[in-house]
């Protein structure tokens, strides 16, 4: 196949925007072989491991626990990578304004997931505390990698993920815990309780914060047996308030962003040498960058419906956009809840004081969260034939899928309320 047909940085924005990035036609198996490459590679030889979600929360624990064991990267050539990248694309950028028939040279700078497919091909620095980036679909896979490579005597932590049952993971995790110096776990999902129970009966040290209250990073700097320096405090603050929607602090937006648009290694060596206050040439790129995100974010409200399901307004949408900056879009046209489907086939659901139940429609769809902010990817792709459907109707059959969620957690609502009527008759 002509690899154009699959890079998006040519096509006129609304377009590129009802498609995945280049990595989503990626196969499996390819992808498998490389992550399991790269996390040997990492895991060789060190004397910790961090299995961690990669947002700016779940980075954050690892730019801590590198602190902790005074491993941190030199950030020096980290800025001289985005400084060049910064100068590459201003150099396209003059060129197209130059020639009508010139175009993206690549995805650069407009294609979120190619960017940082090209960035894991680049040779990772090394650190004695390896960074194995993961979520929660491929936690047990991460886990395994632990199990099959890390040396008698590792330390392991597993930040800012909460795994759906204890069985996907127990082979794995135990198999850490027997041949592990210490195995700790912070986190600030909502846990079921016999999920925890388990955990902490394998041997693990699982500290779980208040969801409301607390980020994955606040919950490692209280957990951690050091005396970190202030910069890590603020870090820690300005973390949880992106992260628990708060938005009171702007830097906790570029923080976001800067961890959604580069690769976890350069983010974890950046903000722990430098804290939440990101260095000029970091601000430089995250307003680069950010030109287009608010484009992307434009295309999806405008396009956005608003469905009424019980007692709520429901504001659905499709796009490749930032999820929260649409909620917020949405809610400001009248939605207590907003979905945001994605190109990829998932899809993202977030509340407010009005919703707090996101995590319970996700659950309904194969998917889990917070109440005010939840995922999750419908099971309706059977074949390529199903993602050209989705990609031409711009998400039609998940978001009914998903709609229907909202009705069922609807009904629920209304349960008790029924049976309470009924017993008072």
């Amino acid at each position: 196949m002509d690899e154009r047909l699959i890079k998006s940085g040519d096509l006129p924005l609304r377009r590129r925007s009802l498609l995945p990035g280049t990595g989503f036609f990626y196969p499996d198996s390819l992808d498998e072989d490389h992550a399991e490459q790269r996390a040997r590679e990492a895991i060789d030889g060190a004397e910790a491991v961090v299995v961690t979600d990669s947002d700016a929360d779940g980075l954050g624990c690892i730019a801590l626990i590198r602190e902790l064991y005074d491993a941190a990267l030199d950030v020096d050539p980290f800025l001289d990578e985005i400084e060049a990248r910064l100068a590459v694309d201003e150099a396209a950028a003059v060129d197209e304004a130059g020639d009508d028939d010139a175009g993206a040279d690549d995805d650069a700078g407009a294609d979120d997931d190619a960017e940082n497919a090209d960035a894991d091909d680049e040779p990772e620095p090394e650190s004695p505390v390896a960074l194995l980036a993961s979520g929660p679909h491929s936690l047990t896979e991460s886990l395994e990698y632990v199990a099959e490579y890390a040396a008698e005597g590792v330390d392991v932590f597993v930040c800012d993920i909460a795994p759906d049952d204890y069985e996907g993971i127990a082979a794995p995790l135990e198999a850490i815990v027997d041949r592990s110096n210490r195995v700790s776990w912070y986190d600030h999902h909502q846990w079921p309780d016999a999920v925890a129970e388990a955990v902490g009966e394998a041997g693990v040290d699982l500290v779980v914060g208040d969801s409301d209250a607390e980020c994955s990073t606040d919950v490692a700097l209280g957990s951690l047996d050091h005396e970190f320096d202030d910069r890590f405090v603020d870090l820690a603050e300005v973390t949880r308030d992106h992260d628990l929607w708060i938005n009171d602090d702007p830097r906790s937006k570029d923080l976001a962003d800067y961890a959604y648009w580069t690769s976890p290694e350069e983010y974890a060596a950046v903000v722990g040498a430098y804290g939440a206050d990101l260095p000029a040439v970091v601000d430089d790129y995250i307003a680069h960058r950010r030109v287009e995100k608010e484009q992307l974010i434009e295309l999806a409200v405008d396009r956005a419906a608003y469905k009424s399901v019980g007692p709520w307004t429901v504001g659905v949408t499709y796009g490749r956009c930032s999820q929260n900056e649409v909620a917020d879009g949405l809610r400001e046209g009248g939605a207590d809840a907003a979905v945001i489907v994605k190109p990829s086939g998932s899809a993202s659901i977030r509340g407010s004081e009005d919703f707090e139940r996101a995590h319970l429609v996700a659950r309904q769809v194969d998917g889990g969260g917070h109440p005010k902010a939840a995922g999750c990817k419908p099971e309706i792709y059977d074949d390529m034939m199903d993602y050209a459907a989705h990609w031409l109707s711009e998400g039609e059959t998940a978001k009914r899928v998903i709609l229907a969620a909202f009705e069922r957690v609807a009904e629920e609502v209304d349960a008790p309320t029924e049976d309470a009527d009924s017993d008072g008759g």
